[in-house]
């Protein structure tokens, strides 16, 4: 005997004890996944055969299989079963879960399973034990099939046992294998010739042949495919002609169709069954009266092996007429059915007299795109990776069309309103909202989306945990001081130093930034000099209207600021407005709006001095140190010169001190060249060193070169603003070129200079060890006596700094860079705002991450 079990299906074996289903279990199922009832038992009892812990045993099986079903696992229940109220609690899982289920009856001869018994000494029971399961075992398989069983199958000898065959079945909605590209089209609701228009516009080519019934023949050139949403049918002019050429498509392979709501209630009048005759079904009624009976036989076969929804591409994407939420995407239950025909409504009505549909796109949090029509709509709108492309063609809208996996919508305008609408469909232009669907559903975040310990996942590190405690620190930082979340698309990742340096008197060089990149197979590298400023995030817009279109803000001018934390970067709106001003024209005047085919774009960019906001830090902290250790210093030189005249000792400690004064002149000079004062925008210098995406683009795919010769053109549009960096090609296997390297660092840092910053020539990289630091910093000898204080080269105390420990801070740096990637990607790709700051708040969770703060 074949036993055909869906791939997704509860499996439940019936029969006394000693009839064979343990052993039938083991033979044809993975050992996760049968749960045995003596196994749960002997889980909670130590004792597989103790009765008294049988509540228990089934409590903690009913849980186990709720949770396999909720994950789309098979799953066997290996229990008697033999009462019909044992299988209820099962039959109820699997409905809640929207899982087929199938019975597997051992009804072997009661002698057989006696024999079994007494073969195993945990067995004392008698024959009577197996003579009464068995017979409330047959008093129940009758009705098997009323209780919720969509499939039944009874083996009554032990050759029937031995000789099953088990055959996984996929469920008739999945077709994850196949791929695309495809065109969904909307209800089309028997509007034939603008069907025939849509298609040639998709690029479809329509052959009539010359036949009678005028069926056609459509194909297309790069073997596209067509999904249909259903409702084919009702109020339009051509219904059959429509059926007929769905029916060839899908014939020749051209295309799949779910059914709608109309097309089932076709269904069930052409069965004979009693439906009102409203809605539309009259004209289709009328329409079909003047085809053939074969035709009409050939159109309720069609629509009566309909499948209530598809699963595509590996998952990606579901295609249903009214929706599919995620809790049932690739099952099979009459709810799901429903829910695809009909969707869901609240029970009650509008002011038009229609029922009040149930917005389950807004509480969709499924990874699965959402293809689907049903209720017309004015203009199809994302929401939460859903799109309803139902535009009302046979209300006088248009028939639209979503390219996938292109994301692209075609439209054909529908010739004449062929029935009006209970519900207007447009909406006068002063009566639309301002922003989309998707931004006015992200105007309110949930916190349960960001908050406790989470696995994020990213295309360039696969899984990074965010703890709860980091997490609940992020959401202190950004509910407290964040600028609007609706801007904040990226922050940018830590950077780590290169390798401690072992040359005299150096903390870091760059020679280790090479060896780094070079022991992992990087042929090329670019040197960019390390500015001496606070780093900032830039959005800029073309103009207010574009920013309220892209990000949904409005009255908020045309871009902003903000610092690596999230917060506003300028406490003066005046400045801030200047400033983005300033940047606007620039990428006017460089032609980067047309360029780009943009009306945003964000940059990665130094503010110096360093900065607006640190100078309070520099001045109060920094020079306070270094101006308080100066005038000590200069106090005892003077006391210990005067002492000297007289006693030896003093001379040796005064010259000691002439050293420590010297470096604490050094230290003044040297946090003095990165503060100045700022009273307008001419005093602020913006350095960009990455174009990090634009409307339609993340430009992490153009090597850092390209990068640095774009922001120059636009520095050049606005030089007293915008400052180019500097930048070098090193070949890090060529001693010359990394020669040439170290020398410019050399110059940089003899000049004052903070240092440089060694990046692979790729914006992403592997190596042989994975995912590579994005970027090293190596820093200037005097600029690391701000970090480590004025103190830090002589002898015992660089001894003491190069014991430091990168490994924690290169771990956190590419997780930062992965998730800040991950971000902008997701947000350019459209998706909704919760899914972009997962990976925002992602960020700056690791950031409360304990590591040494100078590194």
């Amino acid at each position: 005997m074949k036993i055909t079990i869906p791939e997704l299906s509860l499996v439940v074996l019936i029969g006394p004890s000693g009839s064979g289903k343990s052993t039938f279990a083991r033979t044809h199922f993975k050992p996760t996944e049968v749960l045995s009832s003596d196994t749960y038992r002997g889980l909670v009892s130590d004792d597989e055969n103790d009765q008294s812990a049988t509540k228990d045993a089934f409590a903690v099986l009913h849980f186990i299989a709720a949770k396999r079903l909720a994950a789309g696992k098979l799953t066997v229940v290996d229990a008697t079963n033999v009462q019909p109220e044992d299988r209820k609690p099962l039959i109820a899982l699997a409905r809640e879960y929207h899982a087929l289920t199938t019975a597997i009856i051992f009804n072997l001869p009661e002698a057989i399973c006696h024999t079994r018994n007494q073969q195993r000494p945990d067995r004392d029971f008698g024959p009577h034990v197996v003579r009464r399961q068995a017979a409330q075992m047959h008093r129940s398989l009758a009705g098997l099939r009323r209780e919720g069983f969509h499939a039944t199958y009874v083996l009554t000898t032990l050759q029937e046992v031995e000789e099953a065959k088990v055959e996984r079945q996929p469920l008739w909605c999945n077709l994850k294998h196949e791929h695309g590209p495809f065109d969904i089209i909307g209800d089309v609701h028997g509007c034939y010739d603008e069907l025939c228009a849509l298609l040639e516009q998709l690029g479809y080519g329509i052959e009539t042949r010359e036949k009678p019934d005028g069926q056609g023949k459509v194909w297309h050139p790069e073997g596209r495919k067509v999904i249909f949403l259903g409702d084919l049918v009702d109020r339009g002019s051509d219904s059959p002609g429509v059926l007929r050429l769905v029916m060839d498509m899908v014939a020749g392979g051209q295309a799949l169709c779910v059914p709608g709501n109309h097309d089932m209630k076709l269904l069930k009048k052409l069965q004979g069954k009693k439906v009102s005759i409203t809605h539309g079904l009259a004209e289709t009624l009328a329409q079909m009266e003047s085809q053939p009976l074969a035709f009409r036989s050939q159109v309720e076969q069609f629509l009566d092996a309909l499948v209530s929804h598809y699963v595509l591409d590996d998952g990606k994407l579901v295609v249903a007429h009214a929706g599919m939420k995620e809790t049932m995407q690739g099952r099979g239950s009459r709810a799901v059915r429903d829910f695809a025909l009909y969707g869901e409504t609240t029970g009650e009505t509008d002011e038009f007299g229609l029922p009040v549909r149930y917005n389950w796109a807004a509480e969709y949090r499924g990874r699965a795109m959402v293809v689907y029509g049903h209720t017309p709509v004015p203009e199809p709108e994302w929401l939460n990776r859903t799109l309803n492309i139902d535009t009302g063609c046979v209300f006088g809208g248009q028939l639209t069309a979503l390219r996938y996996p292109e994301k692209e919508l075609v439209s054909v305008p529908t010739k004449r309103v062929y029935c009006e609408p209970a519900r207007p469909l447009t909406v006068p232009q002063e009566q639309r909202p301002r922003l989309t669907a998707q931004q006015q559903h992200d105007d309110l975040l949930d916190i349960e989306d960001v908050t406790g310990k989470r696995l994020l996942t990213t295309r360039l590190q696969r899984t990074i945990t965010i703890r709860q405690e980091n997490a609940s620190a992020a959401l202190e930082v950004m509910s407290r001081f964040a600028a609007d979340p609706r801007w904040l698309i990226y922050l940018p990742p830590t950077m780590s130093p290169c390798e401690t340096s072992q040359e005299p008197g150096m903390l870091e060089h760059p020679a280790e930034a090479f060896a780094y990149y070079r022991q992992e197979g990087i042929a090329q590298v670019i040197c960019e000099e390390k500015h001496m400023g606070s780093r900032v995030v830039v959005i800029v817009c073309r103009n207010e209207d574009a920013a309220r279109r892209c990000f949904g803000t409005m009255g908020q001018g045309c871009g902003i600021c903000y610092t690596r934390t999230g917060r506003r970067f300028f406490d003066d709106a005046a400045l801030e407005a200047a400033l983005l001003e300033r940047v606007r024209i620039a990428c006017e005047r460089a032609g980067w709006w047309e360029r780009f085919a943009t009306d945003w774009l964000c940059l990665d960019a130094e503010l110096m001095p360093w900065s607006v906001k640190a100078q309070s830090l520099l001045l109060q902290q920094y020079a306070a140190v270094g101006a308080a250790a100066h005038t000590v210093l200069d106090d005892a030189v003077a006391a210990l010169t005067q002492a000297a005249q007289h006693k030896s000792e003093a001379e040796a400690l005064r010259e000691i001190y002439c050293q420590r004064q010297q470096l604490a002149r050094q230290y003044v000079t040297a946090y003095r060249r990165y503060c100045w004062h700022v009273s307008s925008i001419d005093d602020l210098r913006l350095a960009p060193f990455h174009l990090l995406a634009t409307q339609d683009a993340v430009h992490t795919d153009k090597p850092h070169i390209w990068h640095m010769e774009r922001l120059s053109e636009l520095c050049r549009a606005d030089e007293a603003l915008l400052l180019a960096t500097a930048c070098k090609v090193i070949t890090v296997n060529d001693d010359e070129s990394v020669a040439e390297g170290i020398a410019w660092w050399r110059e940089l840092t003899d000049h004052g200079g903070e240092g440089m910053v060694v990046k692979p020539a790729d914006f992403i990289a592997h190596g042989k060890h994975g995912l590579l630091q994005p970027a090293v910093k190596c820093r200037g000898r005097e600029y690391l006596r701000i970090i480590y204080g004025p103190t830090y080269d002589l002898p015992e105390n660089l001894a003491r700094l190069r014991q430091r420990s990168l490994s924690g801070k290169r771990s956190l740096a590419r997780r930062e860079f992965a998730l800040g990637i991950e971000a902008l990607e997701r947000f350019v790709a459209g998706e909704p705002l919760r899914r972009v700051h997962e990976c925002v708040f992602g960020v700056l969770a690791l950031e409360s991450e304990p590591v040494d703060p100078r590194l």
